[in-house]
């Protein structure tokens, strides 16, 4: 009896060591298939080459020179894309930080709605939410044609294509990124540590300097790099979809 209760306690030790690697087996599987298998076919044919113009099946030769021709060739079009991306994720610190904090420390009953609003354009596809701003911002839009009559533009002086509607349109779609880490890593800070701040004489703005802000930069931090990265791809193809309309 005992030794029949000792096996089946090794057998459940077993099966309780291998039950973590059961349970991510579902998420490796999915990323093996949908993330490192694209990834080392984009690696393949990164380093692969042409015979010929004409040639659509390029042959792997391991032209490592790609990658040297094409930081060389399009150099302005990869700063370009940082500098859109940097001036994106500045601004939407800007926005993002006062909003999040406000529905935080502000919101009371109406937090989740507030949340529920931040996140409503995801309902949308990105390409419609795009195509909408170029609608707005056309040469025959409102926006111009107000920015023309106050003579902010010049009469044949446009909005789309530049770099504003770039900057424009990378921080009115990423913002929500910037928001939510920022929100949570706020809602995660214990008020008393500001009552504390305020009971040994430090001013409101001192007791966000030196107490909220801290706590709150990893917030920051994640959704910089969730606004940056995205935003760097996005904005080498933004140019494009924000085409110049016929007047």
């Amino acid at each position: 009896m005992a030794a029949a209760v000792g096996e089946r306690d090794a057998t459940g030790a077993r099966r309780g060591r291998f039950a973590p690697y059961g349970l991510l087996s579902p998420g490796v599987i999915w990323l093996a298939l949908f993330f490192l298998v694209p990834l080392a076919s984009l690696f393949q044919m990164s380093l692969s080459a042409k015979e010929s113009r004409f040639d659509f099946s390029p042959d792997f030769s391991w032209k490592w020179s790609n990658y040297s021709d094409a930081v060389s060739h399009f150099s302005a079009q990869f700063w370009r894309s940082f500098q859109y991306a940097g001036a994106a994720t500045l601004l939407c610190v800007a926005i993002g930080y006062p909003l999040a904090y406000v529905i935080a420390f502000r919101g009371g009953r109406y937090r989740n709605l507030l949340l529920g609003l931040v996140v409503v354009p995801f309902f949308t596809s990105y390409l419609v939410r795009t195509l909408a701003w170029r609608t707005i911002l056309g040469d025959d839009g409102p926006i111009v044609g107000l920015l023309q009559n106050t003579h902010v533009l010049p009469e044949n002086g446009r909005l789309l294509a530049t770099g504003i509607s770039v900057v424009g349109g990378l921080t009115y779609n990423f913002l929500p990124f910037m928001v939510l880490p920022v929100y949570v890593a706020l809602e995660k800070i214990d008020l008393t540590l500001v009552d504390a701040a305020k009971d040994l004489y430090s001013s409101g703005w001192r007791a966000f300097r030196k107490v909220v802000l801290p706590l709150s930069l990893p917030g920051v931090f994640a959704g910089g790099l969730l606004t940056f990265i995205p935003a760097a791809g996005d904005s080498s193809t933004r140019s494009s979809w924000v085409a110049p309309t016929t007047r």
